[in-house]
Formats: C-alpha cells, structure tokens, sequence
C-alpha cells in the first residue's frame, strides 16, 4: 500500500460512472498497474440552528385604541425579539486529505474495481454502492407577511383633520362603518349585494384587508419570521469542552462566539472509550509499517457524546460515532486473490469503516 494522493487524479483507466448513484468504479488493470488511488473520510459536525424572528410595531394612534375601540393591550414601543425553535446536530464524512492510499492488487485477480465517491472515498471493493435515499422534510422558512400602507384607505376628511385626536376617532368611526358593511353582506341585508360567488369572495376579502390596516393604526402589528443558519465543526482527536460556538441574543439572534451581546451556546464531545497510544517497540514499528503498506486501510471510529446547550437546556445529547476518536486497520492483499468468487467489501462510505464482507 503507497500514500498518494496526486495520482488518484491521474488513474483513470477504466473508469466507469454509475448512474445516479455520484459515484464511480475504479477498476484495477494493467493500465494503471493494478493500482487503485482511494481516500478516507474524517468526521465532521454541522449544528443546524433553526429561530423566529418577532417584529413588534406600534401603531400611531396606539393611545387611542382603548378609547375608541375598546383595546386595552395595543403594542406601545417597536421591538424586535429573537427566540431558538431548535437545535440539530448531524455528523457527516468529508475528505481527509492526510488519509489517501493507493490499493495494488495482484494481477492475476478476477477484474478487480473499487467503488468511489465523487470525491475519492472508498464505497466498496467489487461491488457497486447504492446510497439510501434521504427523505427531505424540512419546511421552507416563512417569510414575513406584507400588510398594506393603511394610509391608502385614508378618506379626505381624515387626512385634512387638525388633530391628532380627531384623526383617530375619524378612523375608528370607517372601522365601524366597515364592520357594519361585513356583516350586513353576510346577513344578506346590504343595499348592493355581489352578484356572485367569486364578486363575494373578493368584496368580503377587501373589506377584511381595509379593516385589519386600519386596526393595525391602533393596535400595531407584529409580523414572525422563521430563519436558520449552520455551524461545522471538524474535531481532531482531543475532547471539546464546553466550546462556544455561537452566542445568541434576543434582540441581535445570531452573534458571534466573541460577541458578549449574546448568551452562549456550548459545543461540548467526548470520547467514550479513549484509548492509551501504545509505545511501540522498533522491532514493533517495523512490523506496523509492514502491516500498512499493503491491502487495504480503513476506519475504525469510536463513539463520542455529543452535547450542545443553551441557557441551561440541552437541545443535543446523544451519542455519535467520530472517526478521529478511532484507530485503523488493513485488511491483507491475500483476501482478494481468489479468481473464482471475488470477496466482496461494503464500506460506510462517510467514515470509512467495513459494513459488510461478502465471500
């Protein structure tokens, strides 16, 4: 086995692409000298943040609207408030360009070929790779809703009134009168009913849109927004420790770890079962380099706990598996020199550990 990873661009003899499967098949012939070019992944985590965005406004005539339209709880002051839906973490496999290999398989052997990621990780040896299919279930973010300038159903006498005060009684009297065409449409009664269904659909839509503009001169309005916003984290093989990662406000949301606007968010993984590195002997040394300059090298990760908290709540605590807490492997050229059943190796493509061995 020789670490390269230049010449994983250069082999591509007998390249292959599957279908609809991002991956490729990398066969081992003479042409490229029985030598396949691989790589290995290492574990990443991406922390997906998901919040609302509340903007309150006061209405203009917020003073008035117990006074002429019996509400006793108007919004009085514009603010903004920023609150956390959830908190998701994901762990996923990226390249680890400190981990490529090239394979040599003997010559003799039944065709050989090793199922590839686009991006070089090892997916199985003699066998193609089918990923499973992902459900797609996230919600598209909701926008925050337009409301129509109340000013535009402002009749003259309104906008030529000298106070304040006469203003808002003069407004509260067209909600009225505009309640009272609402209902009369309803019970039938009006002088000008729609002639039809879709005549009614529409008068009775304008209506209810001229009336909450209005209102909202008294009352305010409020208008929610959901967003979402992700953070990677690439581990090495030490412990993280109630890492900030983020820090939230709730009149900023999102801020940066650094910025003491906000509280923080804590990133925290360890290694469940943490290994003590052997001191090798030379005699010992030689012996593993042997072992790894041939056949086949894999992942063997190990489980880590991973826990990210907030204000005291823990929204992530659970247990994941992290290449870099792990150790690797070979598996020996002589498995695959058999020319009448080729075994077969699946591997979990994302952390680069065996999945199955088929004889």
């Amino acid at each position: 086995m020789k670490y390269y990873w230049g010449l994983f661009f250069l082999i591509l003899t007998g390249l292959t692409q599957l279908p609809a499967q991002n991956t490729v098949r990398m066969s081992a012939v003479k042409g490229n000298d029985y030598g396949v070019a691989y790589s290995l992944p290492k574990t990443s985590i991406t922390v997906s943040v998901k919040y609302t965005k509340t903007t309150r406004k006061a209405g203009q005539f917020y003073q008035y609207a117990e006074r002429y339209l019996s509400i006793s709880n108007p919004i009085i002051e514009n603010i903004t408030i920023y609150s956390i839906d959830n908190i998701d973490a994901a762990t996923q496999g990226i390249v680890d360009k400190d981990k490529s290999y090239l394979v040599e398989f003997r010559s003799n052997t039944t065709a050989p070929f090793v199922t590839l990621t686009k991006d070089g990780l090892i997916c199985a040896i003699n066998s193609d790779y089918t990923f499973p299919k992902e459900e797609i279930t996230e919600a598209a973010p909701i926008p925050a809703s337009s409301t129509p300038d109340p000013r535009s159903f402002l009749s003259e006498e309104i906008l030529r009134a000298g106070s304040t005060a006469k203003q808002a009684e003069l407004i509260a009297k067209q909600i009225y009168r505009l309640r009272e065409s609402r209902n009369n449409i309803l019970t039938g009664e009006a002088d000008n009913m729609p002639p039809d269904g879709n005549a009614y659909k529409l008068v009775m839509t304008q209506l209810e849109e001229q009336e909450r503009a209005l209102t909202a001169m008294f009352i305010g309005t409020e208008t929610v927004e959901t967003g979402s916003k992700t953070f990677t984290i690439v581990p090495d093989k030490k412990d993280i420790e109630n890492r900030v990662i983020f820090r939230f406000s709730s009149k900023l949301g999102i801020v940066d770890p650094n910025d003491l606007s906000g509280a923080p968010v804590y990133f925290t993984l360890k290694n469940k079962d943490p290994r003590v590195e052997q001191i090798l002997t030379p005699k010992e040394e030689k012996e593993m380099e042997k072992k790894f300059s041939a056949g086949i090298i894999y992942n063997i990760p190990n489980k880590a706990a991973l826990q990210i908290s907030f204000n005291g709540k823990d929204y992530v605590r659970k247990e994941c598996d992290i290449v870099q807490y792990g150790i690797q492997d070979v598996l020996t050229p002589k498995m695959f020199d058999n020319n009448k059943i080729p075994i077969k190796v699946i591997f979990y493509p994302d952390m680069g550990a065996i999945k199955q061995i088929i004889q």
